[in-house]
């Protein structure tokens, strides 16, 4: 009777492992290489490009495989691309996110896997691991002051506004907290969704409200917003006020080397951003700590020093 006792022990101590080990499936692909899932906001704007870039370039330090979806600001997208990474059985998510608080269920979904997520550019809610971001309240206190100099601390201007993320939300509060105590006045905030072709049609309409002589600046919340403005600018022909952006994008430089309507962006480093997110969340893989925030510097950048900027 011990005998069959012992032998049923055995037996039945065989059967969980086994089907602990069916359940808990693969933690790498096929050949044995780590996999890391990248879901950005979008891949409609150079600076996600740049990242999606970045992300495959540090992935070749740990011999690591890459997926890279964009989601198109669309939050129901974004989600069911994380449970895709899930179902995939990733090592590691690195979440730009569509919506810094409606995320919060999708990260819950890729922690209860046991995944590691790190948050890249903006906050998201739902326990991340870390979170590796640009400066960007020092983003907007940068343009902010940029443009309270150029106007002497009196005038009226404009905001274009984005996307519910932390990132954006914290430059529109460094830039208001820059200009707080001087005589510059927001005539108008509009969300022009951080895409170019949508910003410029809000930045039309807003315009057409503000008649020439009245608007002494723009503040767009990221490049392709102020450039977006630029083209609204120039097709109604105005000429009475500068912009200023964030991003240090490719055709903001060249906007900036033209000495128009196109003053000054405040630079993040997209690609440096992500390897660092990367390097962090290998850290989580393996089981070591790491820094909840981790911040990337950003830097303005002008006509007058747009030269010596190296660019992405």
């Amino acid at each position: 009777m011990n005998r069959l006792a012992k032998w049923m022990s055995v037996l039945l101590t065989s059967v969980l492992v086994f089907a602990l080990a069916a359940c808990s499936g693969p933690t790498k692909s096929d050949d044995g290489k780590l996999t890391i899932g990248l879901a950005l906001g979008t891949l409609n704007n150079p600076f996600f490009v740049s990242m999606a870039k970045g992300v495959k370039e540090a992935a070749k330090k740990y011999n690591a495989e890459v997926l890279v979806e964009g989601a198109d600001y669309d939050l129901a997208k974004q989600t069911k691309q994380i449970e895709d990474f899930i179902t995939k059985n990733v090592d590691l998510i690195l979440l730009n996110a569509a919506d810094s608080k409606g995320i919060a269920g999708a990260v819950q979904q890729a922690k209860a896997a046991g995944i590691p997520i790190v948050a890249i550019d903006v906050a998201a809610e739902g326990g991340v691991d870390a979170t590796v971001t640009s400066d960007n309240y020092q983003c907007g206190v940068l343009a902010g002051q940029y443009i309270a100099k150029r106007l002497n601390g009196k005038g009226n201007i404009i905001v274009i506004d984005g996307p519910p993320v932390t990132s954006i939300m914290d430059r529109v509060q460094g830039f208001k907290d820059a200009i707080k105590n001087s005589n510059i006045k927001i005539v108008a905030q509009q969300n022009g969704e951080a895409v170019r072709d949508k910003a410029q049609t809000v930045a039309e309409n807003v315009l057409q409200a503000h008649p020439k002589g009245t608007v002494n600046a723009v503040f767009g919340i990221n490049d392709p917003t102020a450039l977006g403005v630029a083209t609204a600018a120039q097709q109604a022909n105005r000429n009475d006020f500068f912009i200023v952006g964030v991003d240090g994008a490719p055709d903001a430089v060249t906007a900036l080397k033209e000495k128009k309507l196109f003053a000054a962006t405040v630079a993040q480093y997209p690609a440096e951003m992500v390897k660092t997110a990367v390097d962090a969340g290998i850290k989580l893989v393996k089981g070591q700590k790491v820094d909840k925030v981790i911040k990337v510097p950003v830097k303005l950048i002008t006509q007058e020093n747009v030269n010596q900027y190296k660019g992405w």
